[in-house]
């Protein structure tokens, strides 16, 4: 049954990156530019997922992760020259150091404690990258296109900001996230965190260390987001103060509820239509945010475990 469910979830997601990959020769250039960056920021929801939806832990803070692995490599890049993919690997170990750190104390509360906690935590970092303008540069912050040298694929040289460039890294980067969480969910310590999800004291009661395998999903959850971070401002040239505040860490729990959490490319569908959502109500209203809200309203009552989940539930039971 686990061998039907890899192959099952492997076809699917070889489908979905197939299809995304050759989605890029037939976009025109806005929505080109649009799906690398939904691509980015699915990878992101897909890091945000292996918390809430495996887990079961809810965040308000993961903010604070995606904005310190882009701040380490955008900060890295801009005074220590350092080569894009040092500065990307820089970013996603500041990411790790950070939510190893962090979830040593934050999981040692529970429920709306945790979700205070997370939201605290993520509110010093925003803060304090304000505090420190003089090195962060504050509320302006920052482009890279200037620090960021070419890529150089079959003897031409590419800026990362090219769309052909910019749209594979992103796919590249989505698919890699994608295969993490399914073969982590589908081995041993991916069974222990579902049942953590399902019922923690029990788990407990079986001689599970509980706080070991929690701290590991919040850790590879905000490294996960961190290194999110770290690509999207190579990519789109660009480190700001407004990656680390709170509605960037409501976004990817958004992203996840609408698309279906505990799925494997819910968090990726709930990023696309969100973005899109957003996207086409601000083009003809000021008052987009009422009718995204209106919108998302109906989509939470018709499909209540999200899109993906509800799909799953009803109707298509194979999918992971």
């Amino acid at each position: 049954m686990r061998r039907q469910a890899l192959v099952k979830s492997l076809l699917l997601q070889a489908g979905v990156l197939g299809a995304l990959f050759l989605l890029q020769f037939v976009l025109p250039p806005y929505h080109h530019s649009s799906v690398s960056k939904i691509m980015v920021l699915g990878a992101y929801a897909v890091g945000y997922n292996f918390l809430l939806g495996y887990t079961g832990l809810m965040s308000l803070g993961h903010a604070m992760f995606f904005a310190a692995g882009m701040y380490a490599t955008g900060l890295g890049i801009y005074y220590w020259e350092l080569a894009p993919t040092l500065g990307v690997a820089f970013g996603g170990l500041t990411a790790l150091a950070l939510s190893g750190v962090f979830g040593m104390f934050a999981l040692r509360t529970t429920g709306v404690a945790f979700l205070i906690v997370t939201l605290m935590f993520g509110q010093t970092l925003f803060l304090s990258i304000l505090y420190f303008d003089e090195f962060t540069f504050g509320q302006d912050g920052f482009t890279l296109s200037k620090y960021l040298p070419p890529l150089v694929l079959g003897g031409q040289e590419l800026a990362y900001a090219d769309p052909g460039v910019r749209y594979n890294i992103g796919l590249l980067l989505l698919g890699a996230y994608l295969l993490l969480t399914t073969g982590i969910m589908l081995s041993p310590i991916g069974r222990v965190l579902i049942a953590i999800r399902e019922n923690e004291a029990r788990t407990q009661l079986l001689g599970y260390n509980v706080f070991a395998y929690k701290w590991f999903a919040l850790t590879l959850s905000g490294t996960l987001s961190g290194l999110a971070g770290s690509v999207h401002g190579v990519l789109f040239s660009y480190v700001g103060v407004t990656f680390a505040e709170i509605h960037h860490s409501i976004d990817p729990l958004l992203w996840t509820l609408l698309g279906g959490t505990g799925t494997v490319i819910g968090p990726l569908a709930g990023t696309g239509i969100m973005f899109y959502l957003i996207d086409y109500t601000s083009s003809f209203t000021d008052q987009y945010r009422f009718v995204v809200g209106a919108i998302l309203i109906l989509i939470i009552i018709w499909f209540p475990l999200g899109l993906v989940g509800t799909l799953r539930k009803r109707w298509l039971t194979w999918l992971p």
